[in-house]
């Protein structure tokens, strides 16, 4: 079961490494080729679109050809996208293609692997084994942008390359160590809309909801336009963005770590609030950016107020949903979605027309946000059981 478990995770932290390995290479590649910069959010789009939407899909189908072969076609969909897009980084049309594979075996992969590790648990260890996934993909966000930037630095293909090989590789190991596991219940389909999400719109949880998207879309509007900016600023490289990545996911890192456990029940809606000002402070210091430590300083202030308001966000959520968790996390998940959707697109786009006044707007919208936390407190339409 180890054996199992510790290569499920392998496959998710290569997924979300592919997923972050493209942030510091994506907008070189299109600068470099002379594309329109608006592509930089399309095609990140393109990938949050394709596996949102299909998720459902392969979920069914997991269910009923078995995990151990949807794992398969994942690792060999996803490697597919990776050498598509090495090959191709002088056709646009070609490097939409791969991202769109590579968001639609995404989504398999997820599904299949989540599926999985139901399987294998009992109800009493599966939290257990859920977090070290959840862990799997934070490092994979972690250290995706730095090794993308640093082999990106060398050629800008390489990244894809050699995160193809390594799926490849993977894709073997999988075969021979993976053993179909005896069905418990049905996989994780990530629902576009979960079902008896209504209810729980007509409650004070849904300013949490519309919180969720606001926190993702502007988390992925900076993953879009970041880079452009300073190379805009101060001709950053890929070398040097992935580094930055790199350290703001360690400030990610000890915010969740160090700092969300140290939240006593009852101040979460002042911390949101506050990690939202904290939020809109780093994107107003990236307007003044004038080197890189003071493109890292914003970027790593930013990511501060962006991780504690999103890791409380959820703890609060689960707390407000009157014992619904899967329902509430379906729809937290959908908001999270479609702020990843929306995000790389409205940000590129305002990019292109005002570079500095993105930031600004960004900013506003992090300060304007409060008013959900304020609306939500001031709301007496909640699930929650009273205290004892």
């Amino acid at each position: 079961m180890k054996k199992s478990i510790l290569l499920l995770m392998s496959v998710q932290f290569f997924v979300y490494l592919g997923f972050g390995i493209i942030i510091p290479v994506l907008p070189e590649v299109v600068v470099a080729q002379g594309f329109d910069e608006m592509h930089v959010g399309g095609l990140l789009t393109v990938y949050a679109l394709a596996s949102f939407f299909t998720a459902p899909l392969w979920g069914a189908y997991s269910d009923r050809t078995g995990r151990k072969k949807l794992i398969a076609i994942g690792l060999a969909g996803f490697s597919l996208s990776f050498f598509l897009f090495a090959a191709f980084t002088e056709s646009l049309a070609m490097m939409y293609l791969s991202r769109v594979i590579g968001g639609l075996f995404s989504g398999a992969l997820y599904t299949a692997v989540t599926g999985y590790v139901a399987d294998l648990t009992d109800e009493e260890n599966r939290n257990k084994y859920m977090g070290l996934l959840g862990m799997s993909i934070g490092l994979g966000f972690i250290f995706g942008p730095a090794i993308g930037g640093i082999l990106g630095d060398i050629r800008l293909s390489l990244p894809f390359t050699a995160s193809g090989t390594l799926v490849l590789i993977l894709l073997i190991y999988a075969m021979a160590v993976l053993k179909e596991p005896q069905r418990k219940g049905e996989a994780k389909k990530r629902a576009i809309v979960p079902e008896g999400a209504g209810r729980l719109w007509g409650y004070r949880v849904r300013y949490l909801f519309l919180m969720s998207f606001m926190v993702t879309f502007l988390l992925a509007g900076i993953e879009a336009t970041f880079q452009l900016f300073q190379i805009h600023k101060i001709e950053i490289t890929p070398k040097q963005i992935g580094y930055l990545f790199l350290f703001s996911g360690l400030v990610d890192a000890a915010i969740q770590g160090g700092v969300v456990r140290r939240v006593k029940d009852g101040m979460e809606t002042k911390v949101i609030m506050i990690a939202q000002i904290v939020t809109a402070a780093g994107l107003a210091l990236m307007v003044f950016t004038g080197s890189l430590f003071w493109a890292g300083l914003s970027l790593c202030v930013f990511t501060a107020g962006n991780a504690l308001a999103r890791t409380v966000l959820v703890s609060l959520t689960t707390k407000e949903s009157g014992g619904r968790y899967g329902t509430a996390a379906g729809v937290s998940y959908s908001m999270d979605n479609v702020g990843r959707i929306a995000g790389p697109l409205l940000f590129a786009w305002l990019f292109t027309r005002m570079p500095d006044g993105v930031y600004w707007i960004s900013a506003a919208l992090a300060v304007f946000s409060v008013v959900l936390i304020i609306l939500y407190r001031r709301s007496n339409k909640t699930l929650r059981e009273p205290a004892a």
